[in-house]
């Protein structure tokens, strides 16, 4: 059954799924970074364990800065999880390994790769900034969800 795209309820209720596509207009992977926190932000705001997927370390170390920093009065307690073997002990964990969909109710993808089990989480956002090899990266993982039976909602900010 493909996953719905409804945005009602709590993540993790019975056919609470939110997948989301996310084109920035700025062309820098900060830009992205910044983005990416924002969602991180709100997601954790509204009490849901929330997980970035990176590939690098280095990439994990920028954004484990930008959490720190992000806004003076917000704490975001956050982990880096350098593998399948870790367990994140804090509600915002940055991933350099797969999600498992169980321990995560918002996953944001800023990963080359889609986690394989992509359509078992609550919510799920690809963002990409404004530049042609990530944006090539991005539409192969829209296809890939539109092959699972979902369709992403584009939040496109070029066209505002």
């Amino acid at each position: 059954m493909p996953a719905s795209n409804t945005t009602s309820g709590r993540a993790g209720e019975p056919g609470d799924r939110s997948y989301w596509f996310h084109i920035l207009a700025g062309a820098t992977p900060a830009d992205r970074n910044l983005h990416a926190v924002r969602l991180v932000d709100k997601a954790w705001q509204q009490g849901d364990r929330v997980c970035i997927v990176c590939d690098h370390y280095s990439h994990a170390e920028e954004l484990d800065e930008l959490l720190w920093s992000f806004t003076p009065e917000a704490f975001i307690p956050h982990s880096i999880v350098p593998d399948s073997a870790t367990r994140c002990p804090d509600p915002v964990g940055i991933l350099l390994c797969e999600p498992v969909a169980d321990d995560w109710d918002t996953v944001v993808i800023l990963s080359a790769r889609l986690p394989a089990d992509a359509d078992r989480f609550s919510r799920l956002a690809l963002v990409a900034h404004n530049d042609p090899q990530t944006l090539n990266t991005a539409r192969s993982q829209f296809k890939q969800l539109r092959a699972l039976g979902i369709e992403p909602r584009v939040h496109d900010q070029r066209t505002r």
